[in-house]
């Protein structure tokens, strides 16, 4: 059965080592797109950061996606419409605000528009982070945060020390009602229990009518395993993490061996 949509994971999947668009890979996405395979761009990035990407790909159309906040968020990459949204209650703000202050480590959350730390001296990584991104960052104290806000990530960040030390120390309960994953040595992420890539890439196949096992998911790191479990063709990047590479059904080149346009030519065109 032909494969109708495409799942690619950004850093350390789409983009190479220098964070940047290969003319092998832009042109093997158009290739797809222009033959009318569904192309989705599944992140752990905020929209804003991804925005520069769909533009450089051409994917303002409408059989482009964006799965955005590792999950949380789909939307059409043409039209912008919003198809899934799973975001954090303020509730959920303030207690995972609190656990990360008691496990000792810095913290920040995002909505559609900008990222918000309590933290007076703002992490290294928060600053990478929205930088990367191009999200813009403020400093805003607990008592300044209000339930009218839709927070839809939540990221606890650190040196990676500090960071696996903090995770090891998470209440049992905090990983029965959140999705938790590592999406790089430094970033945690928290978010709404129905926000994986995986079950984002499933609701989208569904509201096409497309099967699992007309889809293609491509990834490196642990953000990605959900999705790569789903589709009936998952891929890891030849510089994925073992987990990945164990669960895969194909391994692709490395992100600097234009190792998306490898498996879209292999197994795609």
């Amino acid at each position: 059965m032909s494969i109708k949509l495409v799942a690619i994971d950004i850093d350390g999947t789409l983009l190479n080592s220098e964070r940047k668009l290969t003319t092998e890979v832009k042109a093997a996405v158009k290739k797809a797109t222009d033959q009318g395979v569904n192309i989705i761009l599944a992140t752990g990035r905020p929209t804003i950061g991804v925005i520069p990407l769909i533009q450089e790909l051409g994917l303002e159309n409408d059989h482009s996606f964006v799965v955005t906040y590792n999950g949380a968020l789909v939307q059409n990459a043409g039209t912008k419409e919003i198809l899934v949204e799973h975001g954090l209650t303020f509730d959920d703000y303030l207690e995972i605000e609190y656990l990360s202050r008691k496990l000792g480590v810095h913290f920040h959350v995002q909505d559609h528009d900008r990222m918000y730390t309590a933290n007076r001296d703002i992490s290294e990584y928060t600053i990478e982070e929205a930088t990367l991104t191009g999200i813009p960052l403020s400093y805003r104290s607990v008592d300044e945060m209000t339930p009218d806000m839709h927070i839809i990530k939540s990221m606890m960040i650190d040196h990676q020390e500090l960071l696996d030390a903090a995770i090891k120390q998470v209440p049992k309960d905090y990983q029965e009602r959140f999705a938790m994953v590592k999406s790089a040595p430094y970033y945690y992420e928290v978010l709404n229990k129905q926000a994986t890539k995986g079950a984002a890439v499933k609701e989208l196949s569904e509201l096409l009518k497309i099967k699992p096992e007309e889809v293609m998911t491509l990834g490196d790191n642990e953000n990605d395993l959900t999705m790569i479990e789903f589709a009936g063709l998952g891929v890891a990047m030849g510089n994925a993490v073992p987990a990945v590479k164990e669960i895969a059904n194909k391994i692709t080149k490395t992100n600097d061996e234009h190792g998306v346009a490898y498996a879209i030519n292999e197994w795609v065109l």
